[in-house]
Formats: structure tokens, C-alpha cells, sequence
């Protein structure tokens, strides 16, 4: 071994805080979303704590955080590109080894890496992927040495002759992510579990399967499509009715105005069918990760919030799911089950892939991240109980 010796320049060494300063900063963003970005924010005018302060100038410096016209704090692109490989990385450290790359198929044709093996050609196939090796083979196996014809010795073929290589053609797949952002999910470490998957999976869409589309829509009371941007930002709704019954008809318009901590599964549908509907893939696909049954859906043009769980709530949801189906959706469902008493509602996610003859998993936070990588990159079909 070679050793090269060096005069000290006198720079410090950086400790282990500061070489992961800005994964644990964004582990925090990810807990508590804009809330800690107003944190942020404080901790940057905090007079006492000069070496803190410089830390987050520089991440304004690397281009980490940037301020918007009003003088706040905002993630920056190249911020949560990094936060979605370093999630991708987290996820795909505790997979189980042996599982499929991707959603592939195998063709004749070009369109992906080429394989192993070959088939004989049909009309149609393209010529340029003609296996010349196994064609001559088979020529000669079949009709015998060539025979002299005038000055020359030709080779006889037929139809049957030709074989063309095998490649692995990949197939495009629009995926919807429905997130539950009720009021439930802020226990166990559901939600943030829940961010970090869909994290991962944008960077894997974005750096391997460019093909593929990837949207995410939380739901709550409401729904809304979430922005990549603001993905690492938001948070469950809190709380803001303890009653133990809870009846109400809100105009549409007016939403935004009542209690938001409700699930309403049905209005997530209906926006993710509205999405699918513009993509050209081959394949579309809707996600949902939800801790509960739906307690709210749409009636027209009113949204009843209703607690605890009623019956018209689960079957306009399950109609909307059907419909999306039809429309060439298939629907997988998380569901979250750390809550021994919330096995009551086990029984509407039976109903949902019953009647869409979907997938369920029923799991924890803790397992979330393998189940949706696995569904999304194996596409099995299959029911699966994990404890």
C-alpha cells in the first residue's frame, strides 16, 4: 500500500452532523411539512445560534431553499429531487431480493434490451432482427446442403426458415396514487411512511421508466391533486370536530369552509378517473393508501361529511370505483391496519376488491413501501396478508 503524506491546510474536519446537515433537515421537513419550513425561517433570524444560521445560508446558497416574492421559505427542485432518490434509495435497501425489474413483456421486435432466445417469424415481424445464425441453421437441417445451380451453390429457404432475436419490449403505465390525508393518518407514522414511497416512486418513474405517468391526489374531506413541489410539504388535515356523531351537507363551492379531517374516498376516485382519462398509456393502474373507511362523498352538488361511517358514503365510493374500472383501471388497495379496532372497516376494502377484482394488502406503515414497490414493479395479481 502507498501512502501520501501531505502538509495540514488547516481546514476543519467536518463532523458527522455536518456531513448529513441537510438529511436530517430534510427528515424535519418531511414530519412537519410548511410548518417546519416557518421553523426554518426562525432558526435562520435566531441572533444566538450563529453557526446554525450560516448552515442554512448555505443551503440558500447551494440552491437547497429559496424565498418567494413575500420573503418565505420554499423548497427548491433540486432539493426534493434529492429528497426523492435518497427516499428511493431507503426503499429499495429493505426490498426483497428476487423480484421483477419492471412491468416488461417480451417481443420480437426492437423496443427494448435484446434477450435470450428466439421465434420464428410471422408475417409483419420486423427483418432487420432476423437471427442469421439460427435461420442458416435451420435451412440446412431442413432442405440439406446447398445444391449447384449453374456456377454457384444456393442455399434453399423457406417461410418456416426464418427466426428473429427476442427483445424485452417495455409497455407504458399511467398510475394514480390516492393518498389519505385524514385526520387518522398522522398516527403510527402513516403519513410520513406514506410520503417517502411516493417520493421514491417519482424518482423511479422519472430516472427509469420515462415512459410511465405519475400522479398523486390526496383526499380528505375534499381532494385535490398534490404538485410535486409541494409532495415533501403537505401534511394529514387536523382535527377540528370530536363529536360523536357528525351529520353535514356542504355546498361544493363552500368545502373549503368546513371541517376537512373527514375521508372522502369517492371525490379522490372521481379526480383520478379525470386524470387517467388524458393518458395514452397501455396500462393504467389507481393506488390507494387509506387507514379507514370513506366517512364522505359527493351527492350532486353538496358533500356529506358523515360520522361515524354510513352506508351511502361506502356505496357511492365503491360505484365510483367500478366505474373506473370499466373505463380500464386497475385498482390496488393499502390498507393500514396498526389500529386492532379499526378491523371493522377490513371488510369495505373486501367489498372494493371484490367488486373491481383488484389487489389488497393489508399492512403496516412500516411494510408500506415494500408493498407498493412490489404491486407497482412486478404487477402480480394477488392477494397478500403481511403481519
Amino acid at each position: 500500500m502507498k501512502h501520501f503524506y501531505g502538509q495540514f491546510n488547516g481546514d476543519e474536519f467536518p463532523s458527522p452532523d455536518k456531513l448529513f446537515g441537510f438529511d436530517q433537515l430534510m427528515q424535519f421537513i418531511m414530519e412537519h411539512g410548511e410548518n417546519a419550513l416557518k421553523a426554518i425561517e426562525q432558526m435562520m433570524n435566531d441572533p444566538k445560534n450563529e453557526a446554525q444560521s450560516e448552515m442554512l445560508e448555505q443551503l440558500l446558497k447551494d440552491g437547497m431553499l429559496d424565498k418567494d416574492g413575500q420573503g418565505r421559505l420554499r423548497l427548491t427542485p433540486r432539493a426534493v429531487g434529492k429528497m426523492q432518490r435518497k427516499a428511493l434509495m431507503e426503499v429499495f435497501a429493505g426490498l426483497k431480493e428476487g423480484q421483477r425489474e419492471g412491468h416488461e413483456r417480451v417481443t420480437p421486435g426492437p423496443g427494448g434490451e435484446r434477450i435470450e432466445g428466439t421465434k420464428p417469424y410471422q408475417y409483419g415481424d420486423p427483418v432487420a432482427e432476423l437471427d442469421l445464425h439460427q435461420t442458416l441453421h435451420n435451412a440446412l437441417s431442413r432442405h440439406g446442403m446447398p445444391r449447384a445451380t449453374g456456377s454457384r451453390a444456393k442455399i434453399q429457404f423457406d417461410e418456416k426458415d426464418f427466426e428473429l432475436h427476442l427483445h424485452e419490449g417495455v409497455t407504458s403505465c399511467s398510475t394514480v396514487v390516492l393518498l389519505d390525508m385524514s385526520g387518522s393518518m398522522m398516527r403510527y407514522g402513516r403519513f410520513i411512511s406514506a410520503k417517502r414511497v411516493a417520493m421514491a416512486m417519482q424518482a423511479l418513474v422519472r430516472g427509469r421508466f420515462p415512459q410511465d405517468s405519475i400522479d398523486f391526489v390526496g383526499f380528505y374531506s375534499g381532494a385535490n391533486k398534490i404538485p410535486e413541489v409541494m409532495l415533501p410539504l403537505v401534511m394529514p388535515k387536523p382535527v377540528s370536530i370530536y363529536d360523536y356523531q357528525v351529520r353535514l351537507r356542504i355546498p361544493i363551492d363552500q368545502l373549503a369552509k368546513a371541517p376537512q379531517h373527514f375521508t372522502n374516498l369517492h371525490m379522490g376516485l372521481q379526480l383520478a378517473r379525470r386524470i387517467l382519462r388524458k393518458r395514452t398509456s397501455e396500462n393504467k393502474q389507481i393506488f390507494i393508501i387509506t387507514d379507514g373507511q370513506p366517512t364522505a362523498h359527493v351527492e350532486g352538488d353538496y358533500v356529506y361529511l358523515l360520522y361515524p361511517p354510513d352506508q351511502r358514503s361506502t356505496v357511492a365510493t365503491l360505484k365510483e370505483a367500478v366505474t373506473a374500472v370499466r373505463e380500464g383501471c386497475r385498482i390496488s388497495t393499502f390498507a393500514l391496519i396498526e389500529d386492532y379496532w379499526g378491523m371493522d372497516w377490513v371488510s369495505f376494502v373486501d367489498q372494493l376488491t371484490r367488486l373491481t377484482k383488484g389487489v389488497a394488502f393489508y399492512t403496516s406503515s412500516g411494510e408500506l413501501a415494500s408493498c407498493i414497490m412490489e404491486s407497482y414493479l412486478s404487477g402480480r395479481k394477488k392477494k397478500q396478508f403481511i403481519a
